[in-house]
């Protein structure tokens, strides 16, 4: 079966964090469903579409960061209940938008992973485990280099909660209770993890993970050892040998049927943008093979198969960094346009969908006609004031690629980029990348007051996001700076 899926945008947010949005169950089959979602100005919101319109169920304001979202319930149930962490604490909603909880975990990092099993509560900072069983500290762990993410395997199928840390030193650990009951070393460090299938496999042992270098694997978890099942390099074969992934690193996973064989495809997000669906020809036996890519130039943080658009046509629900959050669906567009003797016919529904969004882009160019001028106004009047120079995040990544020796720096900010400059102290060579479209200009330096290096990257509009390859001279050593310049007035620089 051929994949024909269109990209169509719901809304958009604030800055978020990897698994961050989450769809809630349905109540039957094909049904729509309803998006959570929570973000890092620190509103809960959840929504569905109707006609085409999104309806808010709830907004709950946090008035913190919120770095995770999960779903959950008691075992055997609908997993329905939303849990959201900020800082140290866990909240829980009712799909209704009521808090019944408000836990603080009192832990010294912020959380940044967590995971929900029944009456059982994984959360991990940067590098401190915790355990919680019904709201009491069961277990506790420090591990010795930076936690990615956490999961359990399925309880129901366990029998008994096997929690599961991805951590950076390219370890898998299997943890029982407070100890380590072993680990699991792999081709790189660990970013994501997800269950095969969903539910772990026939006998729920059976682990996806995702690396910082593009591979995807799958390793069953036994009692006492594991056993690696297949790596997906995402690269293609030549002579033998394996070439490069030249994928991004791998944030978010999920599995759902978007071809219709009845078997669940696997749904893949990634730092440079990509959304891919894998089938599975041999199930568990062999690699999955690729159906369907789709590129949308921001890091994606969450992925899920779901019915959100429309009943009866699946999609795969994304987000952003950047606080995009839209459907990859597989309803034709087309089908509310109609042509007859070469006249296109658009439906009356779509047509006040135009008007309404000619209106709404009226107003909003009045405002900032408005606003430009009153900033205006202020800059040439006598009273004293203050500009206040905006203050943007910026998401920045540097990944080493050890088949060429290296790395891959990526700069990423929430509004459009004019420039960056790199500065760096020691000697250093930029390399060409494929999906780079900015226009590089070097400045002469002086290597005697220590600047090796001066180059600016022009960024053509709308440009979010950044990829520069560098590599080093092994054995130096020295500090590289990077000067961002957005879009903004006034000019500022960060």
């Amino acid at each position: 079966m051929d994949l024909n899926l269109t990209r169509v945008d719901y809304l958009q947010v604030g800055l978020t964090s990897t698994h961050c949005v989450r769809v809630l169950p349905s109540s039957g089959t094909k049904s729509q469903q309803k998006v959570v979602v929570g973000d890092h100005d620190g509103l809960v919101q959840l929504f569905t579409m109707k006609r085409r319109e999104v309806q808010f169920g709830f907004r709950a304001d946090v008035n913190k960061m919120i770095t995770r979202l999960e779903l959950g319930g008691a075992l055997g149930t609908i997993r329905d209940k939303i849990f959201v962490s900020s800082a140290n604490e866990v909240r829980g909603y009712t799909k209704k938008g009521k808090q019944f909880l408000g836990f603080d975990t009192n832990l010294t990092e912020e959380i940044k992973s967590m995971h929900i099993s029944g009456s059982d509560l994984l959360v991990c900072g940067d590098y401190i485990y915790n355990h919680y069983h019904d709201c009491q500290d069961s277990n506790y762990f420090l591990s010795p280099d930076r936690i990615n993410d956490v999961i359990s395997l399925p309880a129901e199928k366990m029998k008994s909660l096997v929690p599961v840390l991805a951590c950076e030193d390219r370890l898998l650990r299997v943890m029982s209770n407070s100890e380590v009951l072993y680990s699991v070393e792999l081709p790189a460090p660990p970013t994501s993890l997800q269950l095969f299938y969903n539910d772990g496999g026939e006998h729920g042992d059976q682990l996806l993970y995702g690396t910082s270098d593009g591979k995807i694997g799958l390793v069953q978890l036994g009692r006492g050892s594991a056993v690696h099942r297949w790596v997906f390099e995402g690269g293609s074969s030549s002579n033998g040998k394996i070439t490069a992934s030249k994928h991004g690193g791998v944030m978010c996973m999920d599995h759902y049927d978007m071809t219709g064989d009845g078997v669940r495809d696997l749904i893949v997000g990634r730092d440079d943008g990509s959304i891919e669906i894998f089938s599975y020809e041999d199930g568990d036996e062999s690699e999955p093979s690729l159906r369907f890519s789709l590129a949308c130039n921001e890091s994606v943080t969450a992925v899920q198969g779901a019915v959100v658009g429309n009943s009866g046509y699946d999609e795969i629900l994304a987000s952003t960094y950047t606080g995009w959050i839209f459907g990859v669906t597989s309803e034709p567009m087309d089908r509310n346009i109609s042509s007859e003797s070469g006249v296109v016919h658009i439906s009356q529904e779509s047509k006040q969908k135009i008007q309404r969004l000619r209106t709404e882009i009226d107003e909003l160019q009045e405002r900032v006609l408005r606003e430009r001028d009153q900033y205006q106004a202020a800059t040439q009047s006598s009273f004293p004031g203050v500009s206040a120079v905006p203050f943007f995040s910026v998401n920045d990544k540097m990944t080493l690629n050890r088949s060429d020796a290296s790395y891959l720096l990526s700069l990423e900010v929430q509004t459009a980029v004019d420039n960056v400059l790199l500065q760096s102290d020691v000697p250093i060579d930029l390399l060409d990348v494929e999906k780079n479209s900015a226009v590089v200009s070097y400045s002469t330096c002086d290597p005697e007051s220590g600047n090796f290096l001066l180059a600016t990257y022009r960024c053509q509009a709308n440009t979010t996001r950044l990829e520069v390859r560098i590599r080093t001279i092994e054995g130096q050593y020295g500090t590289l700076q990077a000067y961002i310049t957005p879009r903004l007035q006034p000019k500022c620089c960060q």
